[in-house]
C-alpha cells in the first residue's frame, strides 16, 4: 500500500471477527491488512483492518453483508 494513500481501520470486538473480515475482503479483490489496534483508539481487540479510504464503501458493505458487526472505522495513522 503506498503510503500517499489516505487509510482507514475497522476496529472488531474479537479477533475472529478480525480474521474473517480480512479474508471476505481479500476473497473480493481488495487490498487489505491485518494489524494490531492503535491504542488511543482501543484495546478491545488486539487486530484492525487496514484499508484505502476509496474502498471505505466495499469494505463497509461486505461487512453488513456478511453480519460482521464492527465497532467504527477511523482514520488509520500512517502505515
Amino acid at each position: 500500500m503506498p503510503s500517499a494513500q489516505v487509510l482507514c481501520v475497522v476496529l472488531f470486538d474479537s479477533t475472529s471477527a478480525a480474521l474473517r473480515a480480512e479474508k471476505l475482503s481479500r476473497a473480493a479483490g481488495l487490498d487489505v491488512k491485518l494489524i494490531p489496534v492503535p491504542r488511543h483508539l482501543s484495546s478491545d481487540c488486539g487486530l484492525c483492518l487496514r484499508f484505502r479510504e476509496s474502498d471505505r464503501e466495499p469494505v463497509t458493505r461486505i461487512l453488513a453483508e456478511s453480519g460482521l458487526e464492527s465497532a467504527g472505522v477511523f482514520p488509520a495513522a500512517s502505515p
